[in-house]
Parts: structure tokens; C-alpha cells; sequence
């Protein structure tokens, strides 16, 4: 029961949060343009401050790990490629780049490091996760959405020249490699510079779930349920139950193995519906998976920490 609730207190509060953005869309209090507005907020300043904060206080000798960055690179490609593969049993297949977008792509920052900080009070091992994950997640989205678009597609260059160049100039990507430099030339951390940023990167975390609550849309999220369900099955559970063995056979532990648990089986980022739109998909197919996997992170989460803490593993 101890390691229950554990669980449970590391998980509830922050779906409880993220409904609250939705009830608030409910009631009028948030529409789409300020949820846009609060998304960007809480994309280009308060999580790049939460990271940068976390990576220069710390020394970032003692916490690089390459064999983490690389299990985590390696094991996103190949959950892309397996997606890919169960992508062409769809009938039709007018939803194919939707279906790989989603089963794959995870709300790594806001959720994961959500997560970490309710069970360990800092980020964690979560932006060496993100240097791991994020850049192939953008990459293969536009790669996928292309190759796969309705009516037949083919790559688009100038798309993906785009997204290099937006990966260059992230802004959660440069908090963390600004974050590295201070760390590793030992740069002081003024008091007051300090305090200012950390007071900043504190709204990073309650903001960003109540954003990403408030931009869910139900539609006609459910118009092919069935690959819904299975595609939510594959991003709650089924990499999960694939690769987090093999996680712990490599010996990721505590915050190693929270941020890779994240990374596997956290709910399907908004930015999947976002983008999907933005390159001539429907978009409704992706809508629902982002719900799905929401409601349901809330107890699958809770179940894979769950098992781990029960194994003494977190």
C-alpha cells in the first residue's frame, strides 16, 4: 500500500492539473487563444529556466551519461520503425503518418519532468532524455507526416530544413545546453539571478499541464476507434512492456529509469494534433489519441511506477 501511494501521490496531482486546464476551457475561463499563448509562454521561458537552473547548479561532469542519451535515441527510432510497420495494416490508410506520429511521440518535457519533480524535487536525468529523444521525435514527425500524406506524399524538404533549423533554435534545447556551458566553466549563480529564474521555471510545470489540458478537443476524435485504441495501447503499454526490460537489464535506475518510463508510455504530445493540421492531415485521428492516452496515462503511469518501486528499482 506504501508504494501505492507513493505512486499515486507522484501521479494524480499533476492529471488533476492538467483537467483543470480542460474544466477552465469548459467554463470559459481558457480559449484556444490563450492556451496558444500559455503553450508558448511555457515552451520558450519558464521550462527552458526550469532546466537551465537544474543543469547549472548541478556538476554536470557527475551527471552526463552517454549510455543513457544513446538507449534513449536508439529506442525511440526503433518504437518509430515498429509504428511504421503496424501502420500498414490500417484499412484505409488515409491516417498511416497520424497513426506513427502519435504511437510514438510522447509529452516528454511537460509531463516527464512533472513527474520527476514530484518524486525527486528536481528534473532529473529528464533533459538528458529530452537531448536523447526530442530532436528524433520532431525529425520523424515531418518525415512520416510527408511521406505518408493523403491521397499519397513524398518528402518535403523544405519542411524538414524548417524543423533542423527549429531544433537549432529550441528553446527548451538551448536552456539545457546553456545550462551544460555554466555548469561546466563553473560560472557563479548570483543569489538574486538565481532566485529570478527559479521563480520563473517554478510556473514551467502547473502552467504548462493546465495548457495542455485546456487544448484538448474532443471533435471527431473517435472516427476510427479501433486504430485509436490499438495506437493508444502501443503508447501506453505496449513500448513500455518492450523496452523497459531491457532498461533495467542495463542498470537505469531511480530517475534514469522515471525519465525513461516517461519517454515510453507518457500521453501522445498536443503538438501531434498541432502538427498534423499544419501539414494537410485531418488531424482528427491524432485529436483522439492525444485524448485517449491522456485519461489513461493517469493510470497506466501509475501502474509502470508502480511495479518499479515494488522492484526497489525507483
Amino acid at each position: 500500500m506504501e508504494n501505492l501511494v507513493f505512486c499515486l501521490n507522484a501521479t494524480i496531482p499533476i492529471f488533476l492539473t492538467l483537467m483543470l486546464g480542460l474544466f477552465f476551457r469548459r467554463i470559459g475561463l481558457f480559449d484556444d487563444i490563450f492556451v496558444s499563448r500559455l503553450n508558448k509562454f511555457v515552451f520558450n521561458a519558464a521550462l527552458p529556466a526550469l532546466l537551465f537552473l537544474d543543469i547549472a547548479k548541478s556538476d554536470f561532469y557527475s551527471v552526463w551519461n552517454t549510455k543513457f542519451v544513446l538507449f534513449c535515441f536508439f529506442v525511440t527510432l526503433i518504437s518509430i520503425g515498429i509504428s511504421t510497420g503496424l501502420s500498414y495494416l490500417l484499412k484505409p490508410r488515409n491516417i498511416q503518418g497520424e497513426f506513427i506520429q502519435a504511437s510514438y511521440r510522447s509529452s516528454a518535457a511537460i509531463l516527464g519532468i512533472a513527474i520527476i519533480q514530484n518524486l525527486y524535487g528536481n528534473a532529473g536525468m529528464a533533459p538528458l532524455m529530452i537531448i536523447g529523444s526530442v530532436p528524433l521525435y520532431n525529425i520523424m514527425a515531418v518525415t512520416t507526416l510527408s511521406l505518408f500524406a493523403p491521397g499519397g506524399g513524398k518528402l518535403d524538404t523544405a519542411k524538414l530544413i524548417k524543423t533542423l533549423k527549429g531544433i537549432a533554435t529550441n528553446p527548451i534545447i538551448l536552456g539545457i545546453l546553456t545550462g551544460m556551458i555554466w555548469s561546466l566553466l563553473h560560472f557563479p549563480m548570483p543569489a538574486i539571478l538565481e532566485t529570478s529564474v527559479n521563480n520563473l521555471g517554478k510556473t514551467a510545470t502547473p502552467l504548462g499541464l493546465m495548457a495542455m489540458g485546456g487544448a484538448l478537443h474532443f471533435g471527431k476524435a473517435f472516427s476510427r476507434l479501433k486504430a485509436s485504441v490499438v495506437c493508444t495501447f502501443m503508447k501506453l503499454v505496449g513500448y513500455e512492456a518492450l523496452f523497459l526490460p531491457l532498461a533495467i537489464s542495463r542498470g537505469f535506475t531511480r530517475d534514469k529509469l522515471v525519465s525513461i518510463i516517461i519517454m515510453l508510455g507518457s500521453a501522445s504530445t498536443v503538438s501531434c494534433f498541432v502538427m498534423a493540421k499544419n501539414m494537410e492531415h485531418e488531424g482528427s485521428f491524432s485529436s483522439g489519441v492525444v485524448l485517449l492516452t491522456t485519461l489513461f496515462s493517469a493510470f497506466t503511469l501509475t501502474l509502470w511506477l508502480f511495479i518499479c518501486k515494488g522492484l526497489g528499482l525507483i
